[in-house]
């Protein structure tokens, strides 16, 4: 398979984030985030990996910044750790943690590669966890201020910024099913850790406009939803699995309103008046696509959910395997036409109300550290889906795959292997796979197209940070 040509312009890039690469759980003045704490407990992490060492990106950033170069890499989205800037999540700024993404900056930038930080990758400040964390309105009002300090100083040089990542995972899998942390087990009751980083997002985009940046959006997880069976309870479940994953936030976010009135009814606070700052205009809208979820009516053993939503006893839907493709290490299905799927569903969902979208997150998971012609074929044929999205209509104007380098799987720990880049994690050391000098080769092959027609100027965004040129 041949990737086909994207528009001159297009901007290529890669991924991580803080707590999965940095380490350097306490140096310099960083205070404890919640994973930090969560890992620390016994059996959280499968496989034992010791997280506090990460990839060793606090000490190495430079080599990796390096391997960005190699790879012609247009932009790097990276996250910024809260508890690195702000220890205690509010109060006193740490000097030191926001002198580290200085350098950072500073070094992309001499490269040529384009900042583009993440303000929120699911490491909450301990001391705001412990308060109650995203169920709390307060941690929406101190994530605001928080942006506000970074972009004071980093806003001059970084052309793009995202606010939150995945809310509906740090939902999902933290506050209601304890699966990752701060390990809560709220089922239903969880639905405010939404509002909150919904309103946390908007507080955040206003504050980074406030200190002068000009390219925001957010990156919000997105899948298409099967339905497993032909039954009425199937199909509820579906829809309802469907809207709590994809509608729940990019709903607010787009329209200004919430997906059901069920929902928005069961939001904390002044639901209106809060919509209006969650809904405040984006630059670019983000989306992380792995593979559809296949789902249909509970299983027998379902735990029971939030008594007093419009459903049956205990959780409305169970997921199901799917049968048929091709797996990853984590036994997700291989289905690139679902990308191309999803991305024309928003944009027959939103239309104009739907910014230009980046691809912020999309890769292949392998437990074996070298099975890379896999990882190869994953990436091509899911740029071939993102091609075909495109000429069906929508508008997307980047992709970044995950990631840079191997990474903390969270609570895999070193297990699934997402890099283009091998970390050994005895020593650290970093070594280029396969697939790394393929995605090379696949940027430099797309970068050597004749320029644009009369008229149509082909401008380099990550150069420019305009980010503004259409795509054909």
């Amino acid at each position: 398979m041949t990737v086909p040509l994207f528009p001159p312009g297009f901007l290529w890039g890669a991924s991580a984030s803080a707590f999965q690469t940095e380490g350097a759980v306490d140096a310099d003045g960083k205070g404890p985030s919640g994973w930090d704490a969560f890992a620390a407990l016994p059996g959280r992490i499968k496989d034992g990996t010791d997280t506090t060492r990460g990839t060793g990106f606090h000490a190495r950033y430079r080599e990796d910044v390096a391997l960005l170069a190699g790879l012609g890499a247009d932009a790097f989205r990276f996250s910024v750790s809260w508890p690195r800037v702000v220890p205690g999540g509010s109060g006193a700024v740490n000097a030191a943690g926001l002198d580290f993404y200085d350098r950072l900056v500073d070094e992309l930038c001499a490269h040529g590669v384009a900042p583009a930080p993440t303000l929120y990758h699911w490491d909450t400040p301990l001391a705001l966890e412990e308060a109650g964390g995203w169920l709390e309105r307060d941690t929406a009002h101190r994530f605001a201020e928080y942006a506000g300090v970074v972009a004071e100083r980093l806003a001059d040089r970084v052309p793009l910024w995202l606010t939150v990542n995945e809310p509906a995972e740090v939902t999902m899998l933290g506050y209601a099913l304890g699966e990752h942390a701060p390990g809560r087990t709220l089922l239903f009751d969880a639905l405010p850790a939404a509002h909150h980083q919904l309103l946390a997002h908007g507080l955040a985009v206003r504050a980074l406009r406030a200190a002068g940046a000009e390219t925001i959006g957010a990156a919000l997880s997105h899948a298409p939803v099967w339905t497993a069976g032909d039954t009425d309870e199937d199909r509820f479940g579906a829809e309802l699995y469907d809207t709590l994953t994809n509608w729940l936030f990019a709903d607010p976010v787009l329209t200004g309103r919430y997906p059901d009135d069920n929902l928005a009814d069961l939001m904390p606070g002044p639901v209106a008046e809060d919509l209006k700052v969650i809904s405040t205009p984006l630059d670019r809208y983000g989306v992380n696509y792995y593979s559809p979820t296949l789902v249909g009516a509970p299983g027998p053993d379902a735990p029971r959910g939030f008594s007093g939503f419009a459903i049956p006893a205990g959780l409305p839907f169970g997921i199901r395997e799917i049968e048929g493709y091709e797996k990853t290490g984590f036994g997700w299905p291989v289905v690139p036409e679902g990308l191309t799927d999803i991305l024309t569903r928003l944009h027959s969902r939103y239309g104009d109300r739907l910014p230009p979208i980046l691809i912020t997150e999309n890769g292949c998971s392998l437990a074996e550290p070298h099975a890379d012609d896999r990882r190869i074929a994953y990436l091509e044929s899911h740029l071939t889906a993102l091609r075909a999205a495109m000429a069906a209509g929508a508008d997307v104007r980047g992709y970044f795959t995950w990631s840079l380098t191997d990474n903390i799987e969270w609570t895999e720990g070193a297990s699934q292997r997402f890099g283009l880049v091998h970390i050994d994690y005895e020593t650290l050391t970093r070594t280029p796979k396969r697939s790394y000098a393929w995605y090379r080769d696949l940027i430099r092959a797309q970068k050597r197209q004749p320029p644009r027609r009369q008229g149509r100027p082909n401008r380099n965004p990550a150069v420019e940070g305009a980010y503004a040129t259409p795509p054909e």
